[in-house]
């Protein structure tokens, strides 16, 4: 489920006590209608049927207009709240404030006024379970019950580097204190660590006592998969019977649940051998056939598989998941039944949803490399050499189309390249695909295994994919900082070192180091390598960004589908004014980019497509901006999150009266991320603003501050040239002057057009509020 659907099933939950939830209900409301528009509650979970068919879904609508209409009649309002904006939520929130005794109830929810203020996004509904959680506490006692959540398969929300969804999950869980959730995973929940602060809200012990380690007050973290012993007998009975009646004695039992200390994994391995050895001997073996510790059983166990199969088994693990046929290349067999007769056996686990669907149980994986030192037909190094040369091989001739196999063939192929010294090869290759696209998802360095602290090619390498996928959650100038050490080790072939210096380049012109940018961009270009017509692309923007706007055009019209020219022409468009080109280049691209299987350049395309829109039709805009969102949620593009987030605000202005706070809020998260365009943008929207509502003093403020925070010598100098120019004033002589495509006096009618009819626009939707 995503993050949307996990608080409506809450809120199904919590239907079926047939209550009234009036401060969630409200709340609920203004972020559907801000998100979903058109939509109501029963249209979108009749097409999901996981929401659909929990029992609350009957009771859900109903109870949220029950809850509306008490809102309405409390405040005087006709019929039910209706649309929450506007005059109606200006109502609300002015009741709750001065605590009018008709809703002094609700007003005892401190945060409920601030929670309907906030802008409705995912940020908000995250703390909606706040309001939840007051209405299930003011349930009538007869009425009150515990709600239980649970959260199963915890390990598909976070990937222990990427933790977004993680944060806002765990925020629902410290929002309702009167709620049991119940989380199962394979992986320890680790929210009791304080080394994740920053990337939770409230990391550490003082928090979550109960998840350290050695709690034994509930609830708390129970270890998943060890038994007690009676559970051990009762599997151990069950698993293998004749007759109705176990094959296992009582001492046999005894012993392997002894032996087991409650892992499921060394029942399992027990009742297989228990099997192969009564169908080899005819008799039910006895009690000290078992008497053997974890690693001492996988030995037996590993003795009993054909040797082909051994081949297969120290293959595979090698790897961290497989297939049939990659299990038989890697251990070069002609033939796949070795192959298929391993992940038949209990100790191989299955994914369907995975790359590749097979992985080897983690301890076994351990115990095959440490028993080969001692087992009779053990590898050798030189051997252990060559299976993983087959492993990496077999890995880079699989079909890498597939995003997902691209990535674990990457992670699983750097790591063999790095332990084992061997050429990065086709790692290459994968290397360039993985960036091709704006989908990041997370490639960790090798440990450094021979603790010199040199850097093989392999960790250089990864190094550098890692850094470029983190400078989406992180600001640039630490992206930047890793990869020149990257470069500066000298562990990367020469043909793979356009990687890191172009994202280098990519990074010193978010964070304003013009120069620095232009070299990085130039020598990129200059090479005629796999990211040459991306550096090209990046020249334009440099040349955008002071004004240059003829040369951008010219570069622009040789760059190609490969090269994204019709988003680089959108943004060219949009400054001119020329908003419907500008809009129908960025919609070509967006339409281009699935075909060629980037999702993350149509997402990114989408969102330059909400800005320009903004600028002229604010009906339209608003289905750009929810389509960008819907779009976004599939990827993580810093840069295109924030750019909707401020085609928001310039859709908004000259109408929202709380424009500068949002701006506030999205010119701070900018600059947290080291987007120097992006805040240089925030600030043109105030100006657009300050233009459109507030006069000629306030426009003065704005474009002042626009030029102070944002305006580097020439760089940005042509956006505060367009402040004039909408105004249809004269820039003074001292502002440097962009070249643009078209007369300055054509620029500045179609600006000055622009502004003048959003000005009527605006003072209609004013009157009509």
């Amino acid at each position: 489920m995503d993050f949307e659907s996990l608080v409506l099933a809450i809120r199904l939950a919590a239907a079926e006590i047939g209550r009234p939830m009036p401060t969630f209900d409200l709340a609920l409301q203004r972020y559907w209608e801000h998100n979903h528009p058109g939509e109501t509650l029963d249209e979108y979970m009749l097409r999901r049927t996981r929401l659909s068919g929990l029992p609350g879904a009957r009771n859900l609508s109903g109870q949220v207009q029950s809850a509306l209409a008490d809102v309405a009649q409390a405040v005087a309002l006709p019929g039910t709240v209706g649309n929450v904006v506007g005059q109606g939520l200006r109502t609300v929130v002015r009741a709750l404030r001065e605590r009018q005794h008709r809703v002094r109830a609700l007003a005892e929810c401190r945060r409920f006024a601030d929670l309907l203020e906030a802008t409705p996004d995912q940020e908000a509904l995250s703390y909606y379970p706040h309001l939840l959680a007051w209405d299930l506490a003011n349930v009538p006692p007869r009425h009150r019950a515990t709600l239980v959540v649970l959260l199963d398969t915890f390990e598909d929300v976070g990937d222990r580097v990427h933790r977004d969804l993680e944060r806002l999950v765990q925020r629902v869980v410290w929002l309702m204190p009167g709620t049991l959730f119940v989380i199962t995973g394979r992986n320890r929940l680790q929210w009791d660590d304080p080394r994740l602060e920053g990337q939770l809200d409230w990391a550490g012990e003082e928090f979550w006592p109960q998840l350290a380690g050695g709690a034994v007050q509930e609830p708390r973290q129970h270890t998943v998969g060890y038994l007690s012993a009676g559970d051990c007998e009762t599997y151990l009975s069950r698993r293998l019977t004749r007759d109705g009646r176990p094959m296992m004695d009582d001492a046999t039992r005894h012993l392997i649940t002894a032996n087991s200390h409650g892992l499921p994994l060394y029942l399992d391995l027990a009742a297989m051998r228990f099997l192969d050895l009564y169908r080899r001997r005819g008799r039910v073996p006895v009690a000290n056939e078992f008497n053997l510790d974890f690693p001492a059983l996988v030995a037996r166990t590993f003795r009993d598989l054909s040797p082909e199969t051994r081949r297969v088994l120290r293959s595979v693990s090698l790897l961290e998941t497989f297939s049939v046929p990659l299990a038989s290349a890697a251990a070069g067999l002609d033939h796949d039944a070795p192959a298929q007769d391993l992940v038949d056996r209990p100790f191989v686990d299955q994914d369907v949803d995975a790359p590749w669907p097979y992985r080897l149980h983690a301890l076994v994986r351990d115990a095959v490399r440490e028993m080969d030192s001692t087992s009779d037909d053990r590898w050798t190094s030189a051997d252990w050499r060559r299976a993983a040369r087959r492993v990496f091989d077999a890995l880079g001739r699989e079909d890498l189309s597939q995003r997902g196999r691209l990535v674990s063939a990457l992670r699983q192929g750097l790591a063999l390249s790095h332990q084992f010294d061997l050429p990065l090869g086709w790692l290459e290759d994968a290397a360039f695909r993985y960036v091709d696209d704006f989908v990041w998802e997370p490639i960790e360095p090798p440990a450094d295994s021979a603790g010199d602290g040199s850097t093989t090619p392999a960790q250089a390498l990864a190094t550098a994919l890692s850094a470029v996928a983190q400078r989406q959650r992180h600001h640039r100038g630490r992206t930047a900082q890793q990869l020149r050490a990257v470069l500066g080790s000298g562990a990367l072939p020469e043909s793979l070192e356009e990687l890191p210096r172009y994202f280098l380049a990519e990074c010193d012109r978010d964070l304003g180091n013009f120069q620095s940018s232009l070299d990085g961009m130039r020598q990129v270009a200059d090479a005629s390598g796999r990211l040459s017509a991306t550096a090209r692309r990046g020249l334009i923007h440099l040349a955008r960004r002071i004004g240059d706007f003829p040369q951008a055009q010219q570069a622009a019209t040789h760059l190609g589908v490969e090269g994204r020219q019709d988003r680089v022409m959108g943004d060219l468009y949009w400054a001119q004014g020329s908003i419907a080109l500008a809009c129908s280049s960025y919609a070509a691209a967006r339409d281009q980019a699935p075909a060629a299987g980037q999702p993350g350049e149509a997402a990114l395309s989408q969102s330059c497509l909400a800005f320009a829109a903004a600028f002229q039709d604010r009906p339209r805009a608003a289905e750009q901006i929810a389509r960008a969102e819907e779009l976004l949620a599939g990827v993580t593009i810093r840069w295109a999150e924030v750019q909707t987030r401020i085609a928001s605000l310039v859709r908004d202005a000259g109408i929202a009266d709380d424009l500068s706070e949002r701006a506030e809020a999205v010119a701070a998260e900018a600059r947290e991320a080291g987007l120097t365009s992006s805040l240089a943008y925030v600030r043109f929207a105030e100006c657009l603003h300050a233009h459109l509502a507030d006069g000629a003093d306030a426009l003065v403020s704005a474009r002042d501050r626009l030029r102070r925070e944002c305006v580097d010598g020439v760089e940005f100098a042509y956006l505060v040239e367009l402040t004039y120019l909408m105004a249809d004033e004269e820039p003074p002589a001292g502002l440097p002057r962009a070249t643009w495509l078209d007369t300055t006096d054509q620029v500045r009618a179609r600006w000055a057009g622009l502004t003048e009819d959003r000005r009527r626009e605006s003072a209609t939707t004013r009157q009509g509020d």
